[in-house]
């Protein structure tokens, strides 16, 4: 019979979600040391979109159980809020005057394999108090992006998914409609045991009549008279 809901996702062990972890600490540890303690929106702004994006994907995976419409929706809020905050990285170098490390720049290439190498916070947290503001940012840039392209391909292929085989209604449905053709068989099965549990009681009755061809007719009751 179909399973109503689907298997729980261990979203730690997923790269998208350990780099959403390393993103959001690198973000309240950027802000703490770069940005005005007081007075600057962009603090709240950028640490909300970090967490929002490591707690949707939590949410979204969370709620897929149930309901991938719902999943889809936050993993793409997830998704937006990464995006949002990698732009808030983008106007503190351009607004500090600083290079963003892009194809070309010396020490892309290093970072890059370092982003790709690894995806836990042990990894990164050792350089967060040592790290300038331009590598932070441009390693939060490069996380960012990377994140990005993860969650793009795990919402194409769960919006394949739910177009291939829909949500929890059509599981509902299906899982009904199994149930019922099951019982249908056992009814089946049941019926064909009964014709030939009635068959062979006839077949056994035919032959107690050769065996015994004049049964002598039962004595009469004398309390009936």
């Amino acid at each position: 019979m179909p399973r109503i809901l689907k298997n729980q996702t261990h979203w730690e062990g997923l790269y998208y979600y350990r780099k959403s972890v390393v993103l959001y600490q690198m973000t309240v540890a950027f802000c703490r040391r770069f940005l005005p303690a007081r007075g600057d929106r962009t603090v709240d702004q950028m640490v909300q979109a970090a967490r929002s994006g490591k707690q949707n994907i939590v949410e979204g995976l969370a709620d897929g159980v149930t309901s991938t419409e719902m999943e889809l929706k936050l993993l793409n809020v997830a998704r937006a809020s990464l995006k949002e905050l990698r732009e808030d990285y983008l106007d503190y170098l351009a607004a500090h005057s600083l290079p963003r490390w892009e194809p070309g720049h010396p020490r892309y290439d290093a970072l890059l394999a370092f982003c790709r190498a690894h995806n836990d916070l042990a990894d990164y947290e050792p350089h967060f108090a040592a790290w300038t503001d331009e590598e932070t940012a441009n390693c939060a840039v490069t996380l960012c992006h990377m994140v990005d392209k993860m969650l793009t391909t795990v919402l194409a292929r769960k919006e394949r998914d739910f177009a291939e085989n829909g949500g929890i209604r059509e599981r509902m449905t299906a899982a009904r409609l199994g149930r019922r053709q099951t019982q249908n068989e056992e009814i089946a099965a049941l019926r064909t045991r009964i014709a030939a549990l009635e068959a062979e009681n006839a077949s056994l009755r035919a032959q107690l009549e050769k065996c015994n061809p004049n049964p002598q007719p039962p004595t009469p009751d004398p309390l009936d008279t």
